[in-house]
């Protein structure tokens, strides 16, 4: 094994393909993006090179809501981080503690993140139906009629609804993930916490979230990058409504270039897109390598 690790000609063996299909799927579509963006074209006729017009649309003479999809986006982002992420260390916590069940529950709480995303929308479709939905008929039931809405079809209920069901289905895949980390933690460490007269919230701040925080990184990571990139679940509830209030880059991305065929525009909106995702990972690096530092 050693000799393969340190043998170059094996590595670029190794390598090598697979560098070429990511480079097929991701790094050369990203150029192509990057070109389109500089046209006016509708994704079949002949093409108009308009340099950073396209650009300049998006962020300047905005009129198609794409400020709001921005908004919507970090908004999505910021529940992700500290609400979605918390909240599943708080379930890796409490389930990595030997809990009757845990099995059980670990299971249960994964169970959303391997359903199809379709499947996750169709079902809080229903859920959320202003009729006969299982939300107006437990305030109907609980004597709460005035809290009733159109869940999805309303302005100001919409995106808390949307980001809801989003918080709802990954929860589930970062305590899993947090949940290994915590397991790996040698046992000893706790025992000598626990002859020091730790208590269990001193051994929880002190011991187990210091050693997982490469976990937590990639936690954090995970989940801004996917608030950041997130369609199909949003495109399924409200497709980007009602009056842009669901709308996020991508959803639009996907309305200009295959709906209003703007493959110019809607190529300028995915370089943003990708763009963000990166300044974010940056930006997630330098902040856990401060954390690191300090620790």
């Amino acid at each position: 094994m050693e000799k393969v690790l340190s043998d170059k000609k094996a590595i670029f063996l190794f390598v090598f393909p697979a560098f070429v299909v990511f480079a097929m799927v991701v790094i050369i579509p990203i150029f192509f993006s990057a070109y389109y963006s500089t046209l006016d074209w509708n994704g079949i006729g002949k093409s108009t090179f308009i340099g950073i017009q396209n650009y300049v649309n998006l962020f300047v003479n905005n009129k198609d809501g794409f400020a709001m999809a921005i908004k919507n986006s970090f908004l999505v982002a910021f529940f992700s981080v500290f609400v979605q992420v918390p909240l599943a260390l708080i379930l890796a916590l409490v389930i990595s503690k030997g809990i009757k069940g845990e099995g059980f529950f670990r299971t249960v709480y994964f169970i959303p993140v391997i359903i199809s995303t379709t499947v996750i929308g169709q079902l809080w479709m229903k859920i959320y139906q202003p009729k006969h939905g299982m939300l107006n008929k437990l305030l109907e039931i609980a004597g709460l009629d005035s809290l009733q809405r159109n869940w999805l079809a309303t302005p100001q209920t919409a995106m808390a609804s949307v980001l809801f069901v989003i918080i709802w289905q990954y929860i589930g895949y970062h305590m899993l993930l947090l949940y290994s980390g915590i397991k790996a933690i040698p046992g000893d460490i706790y025992e000598a916490a626990e002859v020091d007269g730790a208590t269990n919230f001193q051994k929880a701040a002190r011991i187990t979230i210091p050693l997982i925080a490469p976990m937590i990184k990639v936690c954090v990571t995970f989940a801004l990058i996917g608030s950041l990139k997130t369609f199909d679940l949003i495109y399924v509830l409200t497709k980007g409504g009602p009056i842009h209030a669901t709308e996020v880059p991508t959803t639009l991305m996907f309305s200009n270039i295959f709906l209003q065929n703007k493959y110019g525009y809607g190529s300028a909106m995915s370089i943003f897109i990708i763009l963000e995702c990166l300044l974010f990972t940056v930006f997630i690096n330098k902040v856990f390598k401060a954390e690191s530092i300090t620790y």
